[in-house]
């Protein structure tokens, strides 16, 4: 029992790392990119946050991005192996286009969890460690202190920027 709280863990931690860049690498802290990220940016600003980190929260509200991506990943890796990572991508980037979002942070959040769920899978973890870990991952960014989280979210930008 303990050993799966530790994986638990270790895949929060490991998607927490892998959405946060992915997302930082494709700009996400930048600009408010669609319809609702850059009030949710200004909102968290009036609030006392970061206006950078701000809006890479709002972008994480309002579209699929890298988070999305990985938890879609990771269920899909769960339900169908490694095709079932490759169609979570696939729904990510129709999802994107959707919400007329150019970008393609949660496609590419999308493969790189389909491969490093696979790859952790020879490790001893599975995929219900990732999607646990996701859900996690996700609420220490938008379910714990947002002002914080945008601070440190607007930190790791200005280091990109």
């Amino acid at each position: 029992m303990l050993e799966e709280y530790g994986r638990i863990l270790i895949a929060a931690a490991l998607t927490w790392i892998l959405f946060v860049s992915v997302d930082i690498f494709w700009r996400l802290p930048q600009k408010g990119g669609v319809s609702g990220a850059k009030a949710i940016g200004d909102l968290i600003a009036r609030r006392g946050g970061n206006r950078n980190g701000g809006w890479m929260m709002g972008n994480i509200v309002s579209s699929p991005d890298a988070s999305a991506g990985t938890l879609l990943a990771a269920c899909g890796v769960f339900v169908a192996g490694i095709p079932g990572g490759i169609a979570a991508a696939l729904l990510v980037f129709i999802g994107n286009r959707i919400c007329h979002d150019p970008g393609f942070a949660g496609t590419t959040g999308a493969l790189i969890a389909t491969a490093v769920i696979t790859l952790s899978t020879q490790f001893g973890f599975i995929p219900s460690d990732f999607i646990v870990g996701t859900v996690i991952a996700i609420l220490t960014i938008q379910g714990l202190s947002l002002t914080k989280a945008s601070h440190l979210l607007g930190r790791l930008w200005r280091w990109r920027a």
